[in-house]
Protein backbone atom coordinates (compact mmCIF):
# COMPACT_ATOMS: atom_id res chain seq x y z
CA UNK A 1 0.00 0.00 0.00
CA UNK A 2 1.38 3.31 -1.11
CA UNK A 3 0.66 4.99 2.68
CA UNK A 4 1.73 2.79 5.71
CA UNK A 5 0.75 3.35 9.18
CA UNK A 6 4.30 4.27 9.76
CA UNK A 7 3.81 7.36 7.01
CA UNK A 8 0.69 8.69 9.00
CA UNK A 9 2.43 8.50 12.15
CA UNK A 10 5.56 10.70 10.47
CA UNK A 11 3.13 12.83 9.41
CA UNK A 12 1.75 13.57 13.08
CA UNK A 13 4.91 14.34 14.30
CA UNK A 14 5.43 17.12 11.40
CA UNK A 15 2.04 18.62 12.49
CA UNK A 16 3.19 18.59 16.45
CA UNK A 17 2.97 22.18 17.39
CA UNK A 18 1.37 23.24 13.86
CA UNK A 19 -2.00 22.08 13.43
CA UNK A 20 -4.47 21.89 16.29
CA UNK A 21 -4.96 17.93 17.62
CA UNK A 22 -8.83 18.67 17.75
CA UNK A 23 -10.90 17.56 20.12
CA UNK A 24 -13.20 14.01 20.03
CA UNK A 25 -16.54 14.24 22.40
CA UNK A 26 -18.92 12.04 23.39
CA UNK A 27 -22.48 13.26 22.14
CA UNK A 28 -25.36 12.01 23.87
CA UNK A 29 -27.85 14.18 22.24
CA UNK A 30 -26.68 12.72 18.71
CA UNK A 31 -27.11 9.38 20.13
CA UNK A 32 -30.74 9.93 21.41
CA UNK A 33 -31.42 10.74 17.95
CA UNK A 34 -29.54 7.97 16.25
CA UNK A 35 -30.11 5.17 18.39
CA UNK A 36 -25.82 4.70 18.61
CA UNK A 37 -23.66 5.74 20.66
CA UNK A 38 -21.56 8.84 19.08
CA UNK A 39 -18.97 10.50 19.27
CA UNK A 40 -17.45 13.60 17.32
CA UNK A 41 -13.77 14.91 16.02
CA UNK A 42 -14.02 18.68 15.62
CA UNK A 43 -11.99 19.65 12.80
CA UNK A 44 -14.18 22.28 12.10
CA UNK A 45 -12.22 23.98 15.30
CA UNK A 46 -9.15 23.84 12.77
CA UNK A 47 -7.88 27.80 11.68
CA UNK A 48 -8.90 27.39 8.60
CA UNK A 49 -12.31 25.51 9.81
CA UNK A 50 -11.67 21.74 7.99
CA UNK A 51 -9.85 18.90 8.31
CA UNK A 52 -7.38 19.96 5.06
CA UNK A 53 -5.04 21.95 7.24
CA UNK A 54 -3.68 18.68 7.93
CA UNK A 55 -2.89 17.17 4.96
CA UNK A 56 -1.92 20.94 3.02
CA UNK A 57 0.58 21.19 5.86
CA UNK A 58 2.35 17.90 5.50
CA UNK A 59 2.28 18.37 1.96
CA UNK A 60 4.13 21.90 2.07
CA UNK A 61 6.71 21.23 4.13
CA UNK A 62 7.99 18.53 2.98
CA UNK A 63 8.55 20.66 -0.18
CA UNK A 64 11.83 21.58 -1.48
CA UNK A 65 13.74 24.90 -1.24
CA UNK A 66 13.85 24.77 -4.93
CA UNK A 67 9.93 23.96 -5.03
CA UNK A 68 9.20 26.40 -2.46
CA UNK A 69 10.56 29.46 -4.04
CA UNK A 70 8.78 28.60 -7.33
CA UNK A 71 5.42 28.29 -5.24
CA UNK A 72 2.29 26.11 -5.53
CA UNK A 73 -0.62 25.60 -7.42
CA UNK A 74 -3.97 23.68 -5.83
CA UNK A 75 -8.07 23.55 -6.99
CA UNK A 76 -10.31 23.48 -4.43
CA UNK A 77 -14.31 24.03 -3.70
CA UNK A 78 -12.81 25.57 -0.65
CA UNK A 79 -11.36 23.85 2.47
CA UNK A 80 -7.82 22.44 0.57
CA UNK A 81 -7.71 25.94 -1.05
CA UNK A 82 -7.82 27.78 2.13
CA UNK A 83 -5.46 25.34 4.11
CA UNK A 84 -2.88 25.63 0.88
CA UNK A 85 -3.34 29.09 1.26
CA UNK A 86 -3.20 29.95 5.24
CA UNK A 87 -0.05 27.48 5.69
CA UNK A 88 1.94 28.36 2.30
CA UNK A 89 1.50 32.10 3.72
CA UNK A 90 3.26 30.98 7.32
CA UNK A 91 5.58 29.13 4.99
CA UNK A 92 6.77 32.29 2.93
CA UNK A 93 5.11 30.07 -0.57
CA UNK A 94 3.64 31.87 -2.98
CA UNK A 95 0.11 29.88 -3.61
CA UNK A 96 -2.05 30.03 -7.08
CA UNK A 97 -5.49 28.28 -5.85
CA UNK A 98 -7.84 27.74 -9.36
CA UNK A 99 -11.57 27.64 -7.85
CA UNK A 100 -14.70 26.86 -9.31
CA UNK A 101 -17.25 29.40 -9.90
CA UNK A 102 -19.94 27.85 -8.39
CA UNK A 103 -17.69 28.19 -4.80
CA UNK A 104 -19.26 29.50 -1.73
CA UNK A 105 -18.51 33.43 -1.62
CA UNK A 106 -17.37 32.75 2.33
CA UNK A 107 -14.98 30.16 0.93
CA UNK A 108 -13.32 32.40 -1.91
CA UNK A 109 -13.01 35.50 0.19
CA UNK A 110 -11.01 33.64 3.07
CA UNK A 111 -8.70 31.96 0.22
CA UNK A 112 -7.62 35.37 -0.85
CA UNK A 113 -7.58 36.32 2.35
CA UNK A 114 -4.49 34.24 3.58
CA UNK A 115 -2.98 35.97 0.46
CA UNK A 116 -3.31 33.21 -2.28
CA UNK A 117 -3.90 34.76 -6.23
CA UNK A 118 -7.11 32.65 -7.07
CA UNK A 119 -8.51 31.89 -10.68
CA UNK A 120 -12.30 31.30 -10.50
CA UNK A 121 -12.91 28.42 -13.38
CA UNK A 122 -15.41 26.26 -14.56
CA UNK A 123 -18.78 24.82 -12.95
CA UNK A 124 -17.28 21.80 -11.48
CA UNK A 125 -13.94 21.01 -9.62
CA UNK A 126 -12.90 18.63 -12.32
CA UNK A 127 -12.74 22.01 -14.53
CA UNK A 128 -11.20 23.98 -12.35
CA UNK A 129 -8.72 20.72 -12.48
CA UNK A 130 -7.90 21.17 -16.03
CA UNK A 131 -6.76 25.17 -15.32
CA UNK A 132 -4.87 24.36 -12.41
CA UNK A 133 -3.43 21.60 -14.37
CA UNK A 134 -2.08 24.20 -17.29
CA UNK A 135 -1.23 26.58 -15.12
CA UNK A 136 0.91 24.52 -13.25
CA UNK A 137 3.33 23.13 -16.24
CA UNK A 138 2.95 27.31 -17.93
CA UNK A 139 4.39 29.15 -14.53
CA UNK A 140 6.31 25.69 -13.24
CA UNK A 141 4.28 25.10 -9.93
CA UNK A 142 4.08 22.70 -7.48
CA UNK A 143 0.92 20.39 -7.76
CA UNK A 144 -0.59 20.00 -4.06
CA UNK A 145 -3.19 17.58 -5.12
CA UNK A 146 -6.19 17.82 -2.46
CA UNK A 147 -6.72 13.92 -2.65
CA UNK A 148 -3.84 12.15 -4.67
CA UNK A 149 -0.49 12.67 -3.08
CA UNK A 150 0.97 9.73 -0.29
CA UNK A 151 1.75 13.05 2.05
CA UNK A 152 -2.10 14.69 1.56
CA UNK A 153 -3.30 11.16 2.29
CA UNK A 154 -1.28 10.83 5.13
CA UNK A 155 -1.56 14.06 7.36
CA UNK A 156 -5.33 13.02 6.68
CA UNK A 157 -4.58 10.05 8.30
CA UNK A 158 -3.89 11.72 11.80
CA UNK A 159 -6.76 12.20 12.27
CA UNK A 160 -7.66 8.18 12.96
CA UNK A 161 -5.00 8.00 15.38
CA UNK A 162 -6.62 10.72 17.37
CA UNK A 163 -9.48 9.32 17.41
CA UNK A 164 -8.64 5.69 18.30
CA UNK A 165 -6.43 7.18 20.95
CA UNK A 166 -9.52 9.01 22.56
CA UNK A 167 -11.81 5.85 22.49
CA UNK A 168 -10.38 2.81 21.74
CA UNK A 169 -13.16 0.95 21.70
CA UNK A 170 -15.37 2.26 18.40
CA UNK A 171 -16.89 0.31 16.50
CA UNK A 172 -17.77 2.42 13.45
CA UNK A 173 -16.36 5.39 11.47
CA UNK A 174 -18.30 7.30 9.22
CA UNK A 175 -16.00 8.92 7.07
CA UNK A 176 -17.34 11.55 4.07
CA UNK A 177 -15.66 11.21 0.71
CA UNK A 178 -14.87 13.53 -1.81
CA UNK A 179 -11.68 12.19 -4.28
CA UNK A 180 -11.22 9.75 -1.45
CA UNK A 181 -8.13 10.72 0.91
CA UNK A 182 -10.31 11.86 4.34
CA UNK A 183 -11.22 8.02 3.92
CA UNK A 184 -8.14 6.74 2.54
CA UNK A 185 -5.63 7.91 5.14
CA UNK A 186 -8.12 6.93 7.66
CA UNK A 187 -8.96 3.85 6.59
CA UNK A 188 -5.30 2.85 6.58
CA UNK A 189 -4.69 4.11 10.25
CA UNK A 190 -7.69 2.87 11.51
CA UNK A 191 -7.86 -0.77 9.80
CA UNK A 192 -3.86 -0.89 10.90
CA UNK A 193 -4.57 0.23 14.54
CA UNK A 194 -8.14 -2.13 14.81
CA UNK A 195 -8.14 -5.01 12.06
CA UNK A 196 -11.95 -5.46 13.27
CA UNK A 197 -13.03 -1.58 13.17
CA UNK A 198 -16.11 -1.16 10.11
CA UNK A 199 -15.24 1.78 7.90
CA UNK A 200 -18.08 3.22 6.12
CA UNK A 201 -18.12 5.92 3.20
CA UNK A 202 -20.41 8.53 2.70
CA UNK A 203 -21.38 10.44 -0.37
CA UNK A 204 -23.97 12.96 -1.74
CA UNK A 205 -26.38 11.13 -3.97
CA UNK A 206 -25.84 13.35 -6.62
CA UNK A 207 -21.97 12.39 -6.74
CA UNK A 208 -21.52 8.83 -6.02
CA UNK A 209 -18.33 8.66 -7.91
CA UNK A 210 -16.79 6.50 -5.66
CA UNK A 211 -19.52 4.33 -5.48
CA UNK A 212 -19.64 4.12 -8.74
CA UNK A 213 -16.32 3.21 -8.88
CA UNK A 214 -16.18 0.42 -6.32
CA UNK A 215 -19.36 -1.63 -7.45
CA UNK A 216 -19.25 -0.74 -10.96
CA UNK A 217 -22.94 0.87 -10.41
CA UNK A 218 -23.31 3.77 -13.51
CA UNK A 219 -25.26 5.67 -11.20
CA UNK A 220 -25.58 9.59 -12.67
CA UNK A 221 -23.61 12.07 -11.19
CA UNK A 222 -23.73 15.96 -11.22
CA UNK A 223 -26.13 18.57 -9.71
CA UNK A 224 -26.65 21.23 -7.51
CA UNK A 225 -25.60 20.00 -3.62
CA UNK A 226 -25.19 21.36 -0.26
CA UNK A 227 -22.35 19.01 0.61
CA UNK A 228 -20.14 20.94 -2.39
CA UNK A 229 -16.99 19.84 -0.64
CA UNK A 230 -17.31 16.42 -1.64
CA UNK A 231 -18.96 17.13 -5.02
CA UNK A 232 -16.34 15.21 -7.12
CA UNK A 233 -16.89 13.40 -10.19
CA UNK A 234 -13.22 12.00 -10.69
CA UNK A 235 -11.89 9.78 -8.02
CA UNK A 236 -8.61 9.91 -7.02
CA UNK A 237 -6.04 7.01 -8.55
CA UNK A 238 -4.25 6.35 -5.53
CA UNK A 239 -7.17 6.54 -3.18
CA UNK A 240 -9.60 4.03 -4.80
CA UNK A 241 -7.60 1.03 -4.61
CA UNK A 242 -7.13 1.78 -0.49
CA UNK A 243 -11.07 2.23 -0.53
CA UNK A 244 -11.61 -0.98 -2.26
CA UNK A 245 -9.57 -2.98 0.36
CA UNK A 246 -10.42 -1.39 3.60
CA UNK A 247 -13.87 0.38 3.38
CA UNK A 248 -16.31 -1.98 4.13
CA UNK A 249 -19.43 -0.03 2.27
CA UNK A 250 -20.64 3.13 0.79
CA UNK A 251 -23.63 5.10 1.84
CA UNK A 252 -25.48 7.99 -0.34
CA UNK A 253 -26.98 10.73 1.27
CA UNK A 254 -30.00 13.07 -0.41
CA UNK A 255 -30.20 16.86 0.23
CA UNK A 256 -32.56 16.20 2.86
CA UNK A 257 -30.74 13.81 5.21
CA UNK A 258 -27.62 16.49 4.35
CA UNK A 259 -29.79 19.43 5.68
CA UNK A 260 -31.07 17.47 8.50
CA UNK A 261 -27.46 17.01 9.71
CA UNK A 262 -26.19 20.55 9.40
CA UNK A 263 -29.32 21.75 11.47
CA UNK A 264 -28.64 18.85 13.90
CA UNK A 265 -24.98 19.46 14.81
CA UNK A 266 -26.23 23.69 14.81
CA UNK A 267 -28.93 22.66 17.10
CA UNK A 268 -28.12 20.20 19.42
CA UNK A 269 -24.01 20.24 19.04
CA UNK A 270 -24.02 24.19 19.14
CA UNK A 271 -21.60 23.68 16.63
CA UNK A 272 -21.26 24.89 12.96
CA UNK A 273 -21.30 21.65 9.76
CA UNK A 274 -20.92 22.39 5.95
CA UNK A 275 -22.56 19.59 4.09
CA UNK A 276 -19.28 17.41 3.90
CA UNK A 277 -18.96 18.43 7.17
CA UNK A 278 -22.38 16.77 8.66
CA UNK A 279 -22.27 14.24 6.06
CA UNK A 280 -21.13 11.11 8.75
CA UNK A 281 -24.11 11.87 10.35
CA UNK A 282 -26.22 12.11 7.22
CA UNK A 283 -25.63 8.72 6.96
CA UNK A 284 -26.30 7.61 10.44
CA UNK A 285 -29.81 9.50 9.56
CA UNK A 286 -30.31 8.05 6.60
CA UNK A 287 -29.46 4.21 7.59
CA UNK A 288 -30.08 4.21 11.57
CA UNK A 289 -30.35 0.52 11.23
CA UNK A 290 -26.28 -0.05 9.77
CA UNK A 291 -25.44 2.14 13.39
CA UNK A 292 -27.79 0.91 15.86
CA UNK A 293 -26.19 0.14 19.71
CA UNK A 294 -22.89 0.77 17.93
CA UNK A 295 -20.16 3.13 19.07
CA UNK A 296 -19.51 5.57 16.01
CA UNK A 297 -16.69 7.75 15.41
CA UNK A 298 -18.04 10.88 13.39
CA UNK A 299 -15.61 13.42 12.06
CA UNK A 300 -17.21 17.41 11.42
CA UNK A 301 -14.44 17.60 8.85
CA UNK A 302 -15.34 21.27 7.67
CA UNK A 303 -17.53 24.08 9.21
CA UNK A 304 -17.35 26.40 6.62
CA UNK A 305 -21.07 26.97 5.34
CA UNK A 306 -22.67 30.14 3.98
CA UNK A 307 -24.79 32.03 6.22
CA UNK A 308 -27.02 32.17 4.12
CA UNK A 309 -27.44 28.76 3.29
CA UNK A 310 -27.69 27.85 7.13
CA UNK A 311 -30.30 30.54 7.58
CA UNK A 312 -32.52 29.28 4.79
CA UNK A 313 -31.84 25.15 5.89
CA UNK A 314 -32.33 26.27 9.79
CA UNK A 315 -35.87 27.94 8.82
CA UNK A 316 -36.93 24.90 6.43
CA UNK A 317 -36.35 22.46 9.28
CA UNK A 318 -38.07 24.66 12.01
Amino acid sequence: MIVTLAAIEAARRTLAGQVLATPMLPAPKLSALTGAEVYVKYENLQVTNSFKDRGAFVKLATLSETERRRGVIAMSAGNHAQAVAYHAARLGIPATIVMPVTTPLVKVASTRAYGATVVLHGETITEAQQRCESIAVEQDLAWVHPYDDPKIIAGQGTIALEMLEAVPALDVLAIPIGGGGLIAGNAIAARAINPAIEVLGVEAALYPSMRNAVTGEDRAIGGPTLAEGIAVKNVGRLTLPIVRELVADIILVDEAQLERAVNAYLTLQKTMAEGAGAAGLAAMLAAPERFAGKRVGLILCGGNIDPRILASIMVREL
